[in-house]
């Protein structure tokens, strides 16, 4: 399992200087709202992406005054150890360094620190644009597939050089030619990625929402993003005059989607929000479970206001379900009380309460008492 042992926030919005040093397993930072929790998932995440998942701005994640946010971080896993730290100024230039060597490429915190999100915005799963679900799909195979990260560019430049000369109509000569059979090569090897990785997925998912809520009727489907009956370069032949008016590719890899479907309509047409939230986490945990059965460790869930549209029964089979997970969880909430009575007694729970910007770790006959007094079973 690659896990935090330590992180140190400077800088983030509210938080001046925070260091946290969490548990392995589960840890629930509580607090009044506005109080900073979701400053330290958006920290975290900081330290694994070196952005934010709220804001595609950096100046509202730099604390008012100053001129840079700064995330450090020690990763253990079974494989290795890593100390990584994040800077990032007011004008978006940033700094990563892994154990003292600098890097310019995200990917190499991604690779280091695997993240997956739980918030209001994982909602888009079911009603936000194709973009959103591509972007879930290609985390995946990012963590699976080493090649796809320099396919993947070769295809971006590709369809940017086409869409270039579709836009300036230069469509003739072998200029284009160069460039859809680029477009096309990349474009299958993507195609081929996703959907061997989706064949997985699909059946994870369902017993990850089996297990969540045994709703029976939920289904996933793939589609590439054109024809499934043609090859690409066919299509890009076939295509060529309505692109040309169009100014821009209009078929390929980046149309392709992920249809959720309940009972065969939209699901984010047919089930309620409590259903509905419980369909994206079970998308998000069924990505979880794949990616640790293939990488033999787990990844680090950030988890925003777990209780919300969730009654009691299904956050706990939540929270059950993330405890056999193998996996490092923080996890907010306003009331610790909520999820104070969910856990097992074998499952390392650190508590922290956020006030003002400000971190302090709950202690731990405090936490034993809670967890007594919410009905949980604690050891002796």
């Amino acid at each position: 399992m690659s896990s935090l042992q330590t992180v140190k926030v400077t800088d983030i919005r509210n938080l001046v200087s925070v260091t946290l040093l969490p548990s392995p397993t589960i840890n629930i930072i509580h607090g009044a709202n506005g109080s900073g929790k979701t400053s330290i998932l958006e920290a975290i995440y900081f330290l694994g992406m070196a952005r934010s998942f709220r804001s595609l701005r950096i100046k509202p994640v730099v604390r008012n005054g100053q001129p840079a946010a700064t995330v450090f971080g020690k990763v253990a896993s079974e494989k290795a150890n890593w100390s990584i730290g994040v800077s990032r100024d007011l004008e978006s230039n940033f700094r990563i360094q892994i154990n003292g060597e600098s890097y310019k490429l995200t990917s190499s915190l991604a690779s280091i620190l695997p993240l997956q999100v739980i918030n209001p915005d994982t909602f888009r799963l079911l009603e936000g644009s194709p973009k959103d679900r591509r972007q879930f799909l290609d985390w995946g195979v990012f963590h699976v597939e080493h090649r796809f990260l320099d396919v993947w560019k070769r295809l971006q430049k590709a369809m940017k050089q086409r869409n270039a000369l579709l836009r300036h109509g230069k469509i003739s000569g072998s200029l284009l030619e160069v460039w859809d059979q680029e477009f096309a090569q990349n474009g299958k090897l993507i195609d081929e990625f996703r959907k061997k990785y989706f064949d997985l997925l699909n059946p994870v998912f369902d017993k990850a929402i089996q297990n969540l809520c045994g709703v029976e009727g939920v289904q996933l489907t793939y589609q590439r993003g054109w024809d499934k009956e043609s090859d690409l370069s066919d299509v890009l032949i076939r295509s060529l005059s309505r692109d040309s008016e169009a100014g821009y590719t209009q078929w390929g890899p980046h149309r392709a989607d992920i249809r959720v479907r309940y009972k065969g309509v939209a699901a984010v047409d047919s089930l309620s929000r409590g259903q509905q939230k419980i369909v994206v986490c079970a998308l998000k945990l069924a990505q979880g479970m794949l990616f640790s059965s293939l990488n033999n460790h787990g990844c680090v869930y950030l988890i925003d206001d777990l209780p919300s549209e969730l009654d009691f029964q299904h956050r706990q089979r939540l929270c059950q379900l993330l405890e056999t997970m193998n996996s490092q969880v923080f996890i907010t909430c306003v009331e610790k009380d909520s999820l104070g009575s969910i856990w097992s007694p074998n499952t390392e729970v650190k508590m922290f309460h956020v006030e003002h910007g400000t971190l302090i770790e709950d202690a731990a006959e405090d936490l034993e008492q809670h967890l007594r007094s919410a009905g949980a079973a604690v050891l002796p």
